[in-house]
């Protein structure tokens, strides 16, 4: 098992050095018109549901950018028996190359923004990057539909611009350097669970208390002692915008979660946490946390492993 404190020391190191050269963590939609057909940057539009969401996309989309279907295209896998892991890196490298981007690419993720669920995916996708090293990434705050709502008040016209047809992206190549730091194992959380570190349950309240459970988790409950952040307080009204900075840490206090702890956000299966993840490590700025991949898709398969349940249906 890997030494959590050297892990940590060596994320805050060298998220320290990196902090010069990544790119923002959240871009506007005034920024990403001004930055549109510039060298270098890849806008992905990111949908979820198959041929139907890539009709929608054909029909109109960012100019410029690329489709990439965050359900079916390999951003996520199955690993034994959890669902939604991170694959190997090979299999990533190939899914990123083949949207037209390498390692001098800045990366725009378009979420479609209609709730924090949608802001999950591109967090989701923003934590892979880091994860296979490339600071070189943003998210659209507000995303497709905050891009499509700015409208000229007299003509009602769309403000920004909109294309139709598919972009047929340039395969690249994109080579991974692994940063296993951000990668915990089941094993890491519980010995940091028996050590009093804050663990963070991202998913709704009714999963966190046990009034709801979803067939890739085996129990219903939490992991005992973890606080809850649900993804819903993260974004504005739960919609597609990331709430500030002050608000959020004042959101975590409420919760009962310091902004300057170790942390280790989980949910069902990494998405969710992946956007708790984004605010506290990215928005809020505490270097100390990590996301569990695996989350309680994979804890509630051990039974010898605890799980709190406040609300017990049956």
């Amino acid at each position: 098992m890997r030494s959590w404190i050297t892990s940590l020391a060596f994320a805050a190191s060298l998220a320290a050095s990196a902090s010069a050269m990544a790119a923002e963590p959240l871009v506007n939609s005034s920024w990403l018109k001004d930055n549109l057909g510039k060298p270098g940057l890849v806008v992905v539009d990111l949908r979820s549901g198959g041929g139907a969401v890539r009709e929608d996309y054909v029909k109109e989309h960012i100019p410029g950018s690329v489709f990439s279907d965050y359900a079916n295209d390999g951003w996520r896998e199955k690993v034994g028996n959890v669902v939604g892991m991170l694959p190997p890196a090979d299999k990533v490298e190939k899914v990123i190359g083949a949207l037209g981007i390498d390692n001098k690419s800045h990366v725009v993720i378009v979420p479609m923004g209609r709730q924090a669920l949608d802001m999950g995916a591109a967090t989701r996708l923003y934590w892979t990057f880091k994860v296979m090293g490339h600071d070189e990434v943003s998210i659209l705050d507000g995303g497709w539909l905050g891009w499509t709502k700015d409208v000229d008040a007299a003509t009602k016209k769309p403000l920004n611009p909109l294309a139709s047809g598919g972009v047929t992206p340039q395969a690249k190549t994109f080579k991974a350097n692994v940063r296993k730091e951000m990668l915990i194992t089941v094993a890491d959380v519980e010995s940091a669970r028996v050590r009093g570190v804050t663990l963070v349950d991202n998913r709704p309240n009714d999963h966190y208390v046990g009034a709801t459970v979803i067939p890739t988790v085996k129990k219903a409950g939490t992991i005992p002692g973890a606080k809850n952040v649900p993804e819903s307080w993260i974004t504005g009204n739960n919609g597609g915008t990331v709430r500030s900075k002050e608000l959020l840490t004042s959101l975590y206090r409420q919760a009962g979660v310091a902004s300057d702890v170790e942390q280790i956000a989980f949910c069902n299966t990494g998405h969710w946490a992946s956007l708790g993840w984004f605010a506290s490590h990215e928005v809020i700025g505490n270097k100390k946390v990590l996301m569990y991949d695996g989350s309680m898709a994979e804890w509630t398969l051990d039974d010898s492993l605890p799980v709190y349940q406040a609300i017990k249906l049956n």
